[in-house]
């Protein structure tokens, strides 16, 4: 478990990896803040468009998640766990709203409207494998870690 806990905490990215983590937390920030200011375009009405169980809920929980988490992808604490829900948020909008495009409209729709989503998932996957950065909390709360390469 103590080794789990230290590749978590453990970063080696350099500074330049801040704008990664700028970019999926800005992105994830203003997208749970959106769906409790637009509930019925971005939350819960959305949510019921494309069929998911208990919308109202389940918005909530989503929305809580992104403001949670893509705060902590900005602020460089704990960030490889908390990619993990948002990957997690990703794979389901992918699943749920893009796969019926391809179905419906073709690849290239699909890739159209999917380009944010792709974008996301693959910042989160880099965060996920590379850390925060050498500008981040996590950095800050274990002065003894190596200095990030």
């Amino acid at each position: 478990m103590k080794t789990i806990l230290r590749k978590v905490e453990t970063t080696t990215a350099e500074p330049a990896f801040l704008l990664i983590r700028v970019m999926v937390g800005a992105v994830f920030l203003s997208e749970g803040i959106q769906k409790f200011l637009f509930p019925a375009s971005v939350g819960a009405g959305r949510f019921a468009k494309i069929g998911l169980p208990a919308p109202e809920t389940l918005a909530a929980i989503t929305g809580s998640f992104e403001i949670v988490c893509g705060l902590c992808v900005l602020l460089g604490l704990y960030v490889r766990a908390a990619v993990v829900p948002l990957l997690t948020i990703m794979a389901v909008a992918s699943f749920t709203t893009k796969l019926p495009i391809l179905q419906n409209q073709g690849f290239w729709s699909m890739a159209h409207e999917g380009r944010t989503d792709f974008a996301m998932i693959l910042g989160s996957l880099f965060l996920l494998w590379r850390g925060a950065g050498a500008w981040s909390l996590d950095l800050v709360r274990k002065p003894g870690q190596p200095p990030a390469q």
